[in-house]
């Protein structure tokens, strides 16, 4: 498989109440509980929906020359002109529309597809690789905890 194009948003890694490890769909991430907020604040919950929108709406932008780009939406009610401040300013990059980062660098061992995290740090006295496999053997690409799967 070639990990070179656009990836799209899959699911995202929630618990369910068993605290079992499970993967919400777009539909069902917007319409599960937010634990985190307080649910009975209008403000707080429409903030929490918009952030959720931005995420199912995520991409990664697989380039063949080692470089990783993670997409997000443009948020809603920002206009054109915001857009163009912001990234006159240096406070967001564009790629093919949406906002990014620095790109992240990726490359393929055996097979798999594997990113550099840019986690520096040791384990047991030895310096840690900050490269981690993302791929799985149902084909998603997994960035900490949501899953991409190939945009046709």
């Amino acid at each position: 498989m070639s990990y070179v194009g656009k990836w799209v948003f899959h699911s995202i890694a929630s618990t369910d109440e068993n605290d079992n490890f499970v993967y919400l769909s777009a539909e069902e991430y917007l319409k599960a509980p937010m634990p985190y907020i307080d649910e009975t604040d209008e403000d707080e919950v429409q903030n929490e929906i918009k952030e959720r929108k931005s995420m199912i709406g995520s991409q990664l932008k697989i380039c063949d020359d080692g470089n990783m780009y993670m997409l997000m939406p443009i948020p809603e009610g920002v206009t054109q002109e915001e857009v163009d401040e912001a990234v006159s300013a240096g406070e967001i990059k564009l790629v093919d529309g949406m906002m990014t980062d620095s790109p992240i660098k990726w490359e393929e061992r055996n097979g798999e597809f594997w990113y550099d995290t840019g986690i520096e740090g040791e384990l047991f006295g030895e310096k840690a690789d900050s490269w981690v496999k993302a791929s799985d053997d149902e084909g998603f690409i997994s960035i900490f905890t949501t899953r991409y799967t190939k945009a046709v």
